[in-house]
């Protein structure tokens, strides 16, 4: 695949905004690869993520940004430039459930993502066999009330070292604390079953077997302050009927948290999401 840069940009929407950004890449022998835009009519917010072909680019990849910052200054954009040649390093944590761990690591190791992991932080050793079956530095910290604080800001010293670009939260479950995701905005993947907030807590199949649900599902969302409500990236249900079982529900939910935490993840790795007023915009 050629060498490519990616332009994500919100602005105030008017007249000329896609004329004036693809003039600016044709301008300089750029070749577009995709493009995609999207309108918030109701918020008068212009979206897009623009890809092109750098093999005839007259700008230096390191200048692009500086010759694309006036125009940005026009349009009043708020806008990121990433390239297709730089892999993310992405961290990740869990606890004991063993599902999302092997489902990431497997599309990691087939290529599917291409990022480099440098580390699996975990609050128990259960998944450390994992780890070492792929060859992947696994850290434990044990965390308690009485710990939380020092703990964190252990792993973020930790994380620090290794500088990842995001983490996952590979069914981590540990409430993760303000004062660890501010230095992280935006860059914690978390996966959750979708019966929040109606049922909340310890077994959740088990109250939604108890209340006959017939649409059971899966949530990834970039985590902030507010307890599994940020901005959601990537959601599925499945429908399920009174011949299934705790056992079964369980199961089926563990595929969807499976399949839509890689699909966040996916899409976080090439740049397909901007976020605003705690919702997202996807382009897939």
């Amino acid at each position: 695949m050629p060498n490519s840069a990616i332009l994500l940009i919100s602005c105030p929407d008017r007249s000329g905004l896609v004329a004036a950004i693809t003039d600016f890449i044709a301008t300089h022998q750029g070749n577009i690869l995709h493009l995609d835009q999207h309108v918030d009519t109701l918020e008068n917010i212009f979206f897009m993520r623009v890809e092109w072909d750098l093999a005839q680019f007259t700008i230096l990849q390191s200048d692009i940004a500086t010759h694309f910052t006036p125009l940005a200054e026009k349009f009043s954009m708020t806008w990121q430039l990433h390239f297709s040649d730089t892999r993310l390093k992405m961290a990740i944590f869990v606890s004991k459930e063993a599902h999302a761990l092997y489902d990431l690591l497997a599309r990691w190791q087939s290529g599917e993502f291409a990022a480099d992991i440098p580390l699996i932080i975990a609050n128990h050793p259960d998944l450390k066999p994992i780890a070492d079956a792929f060859n992947i530095p696994f850290y434990i910290f044990a965390i308690n009330k009485d710990n939380k604080a020092e703990t964190e800001q252990a792993q973020l010293a930790l994380l620090a070292q290794h500088q990842p670009d995001f983490i996952v939260l590979a069914r981590y479950m540990q409430i993760i604390t303000g004062e660890f995701i501010c230095h992280y905005p935006q860059r914690i993947i978390n996966i959750h079953h979708s019966f929040l907030p109606a049922f909340i807590g310890a077994k959740p199949y088990h109250q939604a077997f108890a209340r006959g649900v017939k649409i059971i599902g899966a949530t990834s969302h970039y985590v902030t302050e507010d307890l599994d409500a940020g901005p959601i990236i990537e959601q599925d249900v499945t429908r399920v009927t009174h011949k299934d079982s705790i056992a079964d529900m369980v199961r089926r939910g563990k595929d969807l948290e499976k399949t839509v935490l890689s699909r966040a993840v996916y899409y976080h790795l090439q740049h397909r999401i901007l976020v605003y007023n705690n919702k997202t915009v996807v382009f897939i």
